[in-house]
């Protein structure tokens, strides 16, 4: 019996959506596997850190712990992070104001021109940033050349955050509080600033985690100091080790909370404003 028309297209439907989802599990596969792979070495007491996996310990995590060399380059690492996330907070939210509310002229360039950042690969601003500070200004590299670099790269972000706040604010809010006879700064800390606080925390929360996780531009400004992802780069040019995987773990599971937070935080701030009148009617 001949299939009709409409048999045909079904079943074709059927594996055009069963070869995509194939193609789909793939592609997830292959950027995940690695990642689980890792998790599972740190907890594995092959001392070698690689298959086969001979039993369960915690006891890489201890060993981890213990290291001097990794404590101090965890401390170097949230020190730098805490300064580029306050600089990038301050001037990503600064500089969103201009670009969606002052009328300037060409200010889709100026935007784009402030995205360049996220578009020029970290090697090009390394290297850049690397000359400018010691062929231009002869500045011997510390923490705080790599803070400055660091800074460059993870400041597009905080505006696109605040940007794309700013962009649904109601300025119905801050004309009634004009009316109501409140000045320029009184509306600025009062109205504006409280309403921008998720979007400003969460483009802070973004800029910390990327600066945790930068590894290109720090590597050619810190001079010799040493972060976490240069510590565990250092350490994999001599072999993984079961600490290194430990670390590493650690880095990505820092890293999926800071971002979770970031991104959740605005719709929690929200619902707690909206539950607010409710309870305390109660």
């Amino acid at each position: 019996m001949a299939l009709d028309g409409n048999d045909v297209v079904a079943r074709h439907k059927r594996l055009v959506r069963a070869g995509l989802v194939s193609w789909a599990s793939l592609v997830y596969f292959f950027l995940f596997a690695p990642i689980v792979l890792l998790v599972l070495f740190s907890f594995n007491a092959n001392k070698y850190g690689t298959l086969p996996i001979t039993g369960w310990t915690t006891h890489w995590y201890t060993d981890a712990f213990k290291n001097e060399q990794i404590k101090e380059a965890v401390g170097e690492t949230l020190k730098i992070a805490l300064e580029v996330t306050a600089i990038a907070a301050v001037v990503g939210t600064s500089a969103a104001f201009p670009l969606v509310r002052a009328r300037i002229p060409f200010r889709s360039g100026l935007r784009v021109a402030l995205m360049l950042p996220i578009l020029i690969p970290g090697l090009l601003i390394g290297v850049s940033l690397l000359t400018f500070f010691t062929s231009v200004l002869h500045v011997q590299l510390s923490s705080q050349t790599a803070v400055v670099g660091q800074s460059v790269y993870v400041t597009p972000f905080v505006v696109l955050v605040v940007a794309s706040r700013l962009e649904g604010f109601d300025r119905s809010l801050e004309r009634a509080a004009a009316d109501l006879g409140a000045n320029q700064w009184q509306r600025l800390r009062h109205v504006v600033l409280p309403l921008l606080a998720p979007a400003i925390v969460a483009g802070a929360l973004f800029a910390f985690t990327l600066s945790l996780d930068e590894f290109v531009i720090t590597l050619f400004l810190i001079g010799a100091g040493n972060t976490l992802p240069i510590y565990i780069y250092t350490q994999v040019k001599f072999g993984i080790t079961p600490e290194v995987n430990a670390v590493a773990t650690l880095l990505i599971a820092a890293s999926l909370t800071i971002g979770a937070i970031a991104l959740g935080l605005p719709t929690l701030i929200r619902r707690a404003r909206n539950l607010a009148p409710a309870i305390a009617r109660r």
